[in-house]
């Protein structure tokens, strides 16, 4: 079926070659939007003036000297009528060789159709671009959703929604930017390639690198190249970009995706809270509209002042358990208990946060600051001067998922080496994910920086304010490849 169609319009656009017509031209006589178009139709219709527009065929409708066609552009959608008795001479070859999901050129003017109707009655019609393959009718759509992410440009065509998720991604991160320049950071930008990957916990992409003959990896986390701008005398830097974690594919996780942090001499974790829960309603209202959000049929308020929970408190209470004191081997039997699978090679850290991703997150529906988690999951966090048993760092949390997270940064070069030694001990016992010793972060940590506080929230934040999962506000989401 789709072999005869291809070679069926494949005709056509050898008709249209010997007519000595262009399929695809250089340039177009665009002089207005069809959005445009629309908003002022009484006036151009007033004025008789005729326009050209462009865009792509939507729907067909053939009626023998007339033909109805639906032109779309990223603005909006026009009815465009074609007349023989208008068309002229060029009516046959339109009519035989016009095919949905074709970009074309007409040149006409505003008038009003005999069933009320806005419409171009077009006078001339130019291809712009043969549709060698049919589109998907808009009323079906594509319903094989791995299909429909693997070409999602079929998707975002057929499905305005869909382009209009993507359009308010843009003033996500557009409204991100304002705030931060308002509050007179630099946005910068680090190097994607590393060659010790660091500030998160996660497994990462190794490539090789050619002409260094060096072996390097995709960054996990924007932290340890910023932290080194602040020891270079920078003391308000952002950045907006790309990070590679080599973990597995959920409702929430992605290989590759986007993530800002910002880093902030001279402060510390409270006052980042202050300022993250200003942005984060800024943003939100920039994109949406609003304060109030649906993620998974749960309603979130933003608007109200969000409360703040200890982290080691609400575990007590789930589980009777001191993540501070508690051993590991009493943090397993818990997760057995609770039917949570640990690897082996986890450390005490990392069977504390599954038990907490377990029984507390999912009950975080409202956005909650969850403060001062025990020092065993965080490497680089300063510790609690309440309790060193705790570090200073906090996470947002809403609809029962972490949203970003923030903490005091710890400047003490030979704290961080304990710290990273530890990690390091946990991957000689097969933890993958652990942090490395960076002896070049350290180094640079000795020549001395500031105290600041940092933050950091991914893409992920934008599926939960639009209540989607992480892949759908993705255009070109990781895939396997087609068989």
């Amino acid at each position: 079926m789709i072999d005869q169609i291809i070679s069926d319009r494949l005709k056509k656009l050898d008709n249209l070659k010997k007519e000595g017509i262009n399929p695809y031209p250089i340039k177009s006589k665009k002089t207005v939007s069809i959005g445009d178009f629309i908003s002022e139709f009484n006036s151009f219709k007033k004025s008789g003036k005729k326009i050209y527009l462009v865009g792509r065929i939507k729907s067909l409708r053939d009626q023998g000297k007339i033909i109805f066609v639906d032109v779309e552009d990223f603005s909006g959608r026009i009815q465009a009528i074609f007349k023989d008795e208008q068309l002229k001479n060029n009516f046959k070859l339109v009519k035989n060789n016009i095919d949905l999901g074709d970009f074309i050129q007409i040149f006409g003017k505003a008038m009003v159709s005999k069933s009320g109707q806005k419409s171009v009655f077009v006078n001339d019609v130019v291809f712009l671009a043969k549709s060698l393959r049919p589109i998907p009718k808009d009323f079906y759509g594509i319903e094989d959703v791995e299909l429909r992410l693997r070409k999602r440009y079929l998707d975002s065509v057929i499905d305005s929604k869909v382009r209009e998720i993507f359009v308010k991604k843009s003033v996500f991160w557009n409204s991100v930017r304002l705030f931060l320049n308002q509050a007179n950071f630099l946005e910068v930008d680090t190097p994607v390639l590393e060659q010790t990957p660091g500030g998160a916990e996660a497994e990462p992409f190794k490539t090789h690198h050619n002409a260094l003959d060096e072996d390097f990896y995709l960054r996990i986390s924007l932290e340890i190249s910023l932290k080194k701008m602040l020891v270079g005398g920078f003391e308000k830097i952002f950045e907006i970009g790309r990070i590679f974690r080599n973990e597995g594919i959920d409702a929430e996780h992605l290989q590759d995706y986007t993530q800002c942090e910002f880093y902030w001499a001279y402060s510390e974790y409270k006052e980042l809270m202050k300022f993250t829960e200003k942005l984060y309603k800024f943003v939100i209202k920039k994109t949406v509209g609003s304060l109030i959000t649906v993620y998974k049929g749960e309603k979130i308020n933003w608007g109200k002042k969000w409360k703040t929970v200890d982290y080691c408190d609400a575990f007590y209470k789930a589980t009777n358990l001191d993540p501070t004191t508690a051993s590991r081997d009493a943090l397993l039997k818990k997760a057995h208990e609770l039917n949570i699978f640990v690897e082996v090679s986890s450390g005490k850290g990392k069977v504390i946060d599954q038990i907490f991703k377990k029984t507390v997150r999912p009950k975080l529906i409202q956005p909650t600051f969850l403060i001062n988690p025990p020092i065993f999951i965080e490497p680089l966090a300063k510790k609690s001067s309440d309790n060193p048993l705790k570090v200073e760092r906090f996470q947002i949390m809403a609809g029962g998922t972490e949203l970003g997270k923030g903490f005091s940064e710890l400047n003490d070069p030979l704290d961080q080496r304990e710290r990273f030694q530890e990690q390091m001990n946990l991957r000689a016992q097969g933890d993958l994910e652990a942090q490395r010793l960076d002896e070049d972060f350290l180094e640079a940590l000795e020549y001395g920086m500031p105290p600041a506080s940092g933050f950091g929230f991914s893409e992920r934040l934008f599926a939960v304010i639009m209540d989607k999962p992480v892949r759908e506000i993705i255009y070109f989401p990781p895939m396997k490849k087609e068989k």
